[in-house]
């Protein structure tokens, strides 16, 4: 009789133990929800249940609950903000700050598009010597001036392209009077002296500087938010090809494109699409900013992709998951295709940053003709489950079938897009 009781005391502290192994397992994956969740109008949260745990919401009008056996989910009915709580046996176990955006949706795009960058003045790209009688000499480096400075202002005139700087020059070495220089550094301006030189073997007389005054290239649309024709493209800043800093845009345009041919990336060397502006350089869009996360303007006609030309949902960074995903790019003339990627990491981040997600090219079509990521395709938009989620923005130089994506919420707001509506624009899942 008293090993029966014994059997049974063991079995019912076995019984006890695994319930309990349950519940702290339950426990443990409902602290892992996060922080805060953040949805658009119309999506689901889906949160798995272990145990009998009640789920509640301060307010009803904008959150519905569906609770069944295995799952909770909510659903984002209208936007506003509200409070989950999940009990077990009466006890909280936790509070979670929910947020539902207003339905957005943006256009993808995948176009291949050529870029006009102007300069907010001249650029000095380099310095050089002018040989005078006493010797070789440099005017713009005795001035203090830089590469990579921007001179704004010649004796009170606003530069705006080389061709106004060479009568000032000329003026002020036959005047024997030194050029008084505005100059932008470093999101700073200040002002230098520049006596111009007169070269021996030559009547005109220089800066001892090289300047530029534009730049061009080419790139790949991101998105087109539909109301407002606001667009991105490229996902990384430009910067000019011999100072290797980002051009201060005055203004610029974009205009279409036609890939003509491929260099095919391999280790060490990325490639490059080789491409051609439009015969008739037809402007399709200005450029008001060039920035960490690429170009932004407005469109004045509308782009069609002809494979995805209907607006669709985006995915805020705490959503996007690793696994397969498609990226919209050009390869060929100006023929936008969808090609098959793999989202190998992705970090929910909740400042703006680059380099969020690390992506693989998987299309056999897309490695056979280019090697994988080549330079001219940053910008291309990446989709997952039919949602925009990021863009294409640098290549593993080592490795070109690989590189880094930017997460599409920190180029809308580069745009000046703000899907918050006067939300907090740093509020993610934490």
């Amino acid at each position: 009789m008293k090993a029966v009781w014994i059997r049974r005391i063991i079995g019912g502290l076995l019984l006890v133990s695994l319930l309990l192994l349950g519940f702290n397992h339950s426990i443990k994956s409902y602290v892992t929800i996060p922080n805060k969740i953040v949805l658009f109008e119309g999506e689901n949260y889906k949160i798995p249940k272990g145990l009998s745990v009640t789920a509640s919401v301060s307010d009803g009008n904008n959150i519905s609950i569906h609770d069944s056996r295995n799952l909770l989910t909510l659903d984002a009915d209208k936007p506003g903000t509200n409070e989950l709580l999940l009990d077990f046996a009466g006890f909280p176990v936790k509070k979670v700050d929910v947020q539902v955006l207003k339905d957005f949706k943006v256009i993808p795009g995948g176009q291949s598009i050529g870029v006009k960058l102007n300069t907010l003045g001249v650029l000095v790209v380099g310095h050089h010597l002018v040989t005078t009688s006493s010797g070789k000499k440099s005017p713009g480096e005795i001035a203090g001036v830089r590469v990579g400075d921007i001179i704004t202002e010649i004796n009170g005139k606003h530069i705006k392209r080389m061709e106004d700087v060479a009568p000032l020059v000329q003026q002020a070495g036959e005047a024997h009077k030194p050029l008084r220089l505005e100059i932008f550094r470093s999101h700073k301006q200040f002002k230098t002296n520049l006596m111009p030189l007169k070269e021996q073997s030559e009547d005109h007389y220089k800066l001892g500087l090289y300047i530029r005054d534009s730049a061009a290239g080419i790139g790949t649309m991101t998105f087109v938010e539909p109301k407002s024709k606001k667009y991105g493209a490229l996902g990384h800043v430009i910067s000019d090809m011999d100072t290797k800093r980002p051009i201060v845009v005055k203004d610029g345009q974009i205009v279409r494109s036609t890939v003509t041919s491929i260099e095919k990336g391999s280790h060490g060397d990325p490639g490059e699409k080789l491409a051609r502006f439009s015969s008739d350089h037809k402007i399709i869009g200005d450029i008001n900013k060039n920035s960490s996360f690429g170009i932004f303007g407005r469109l004045n006609t509308g782009i069609d992709n002809h494979i995805m030309d209907k607006a669709i949902p985006i995915t805020l960074s705490h959503e996007v998951k690793e696994g397969p995903a498609q990226i919209l790019t050009v390869v060929d003339g100006d023929k936008v295709e969808k090609y098959g990627i793999e989202i190998v990491s992705t970090i929910p981040q909740k400042f703006p940053a680059t380099k969020g997600m690390v992506i693989k090219v998987t299309d056999p079509r897309l490695l056979d003709k280019t090697g994988g990521i080549v330079q001219g395709m940053s910008g291309s938009p990446i989709i997952q489950k039919g949602k925009l989620v990021g863009a294409v923005t640098h290549v593993f130089v080592n490795d070109p079938t690989s590189g880094y994506a930017v997460h599409i919420e920190w180029m809308l707001s580069e745009a000046g897009i703000n899907i918050y509506e006067g939300g907090q624009a740093n509020s993610r899942a934490s």
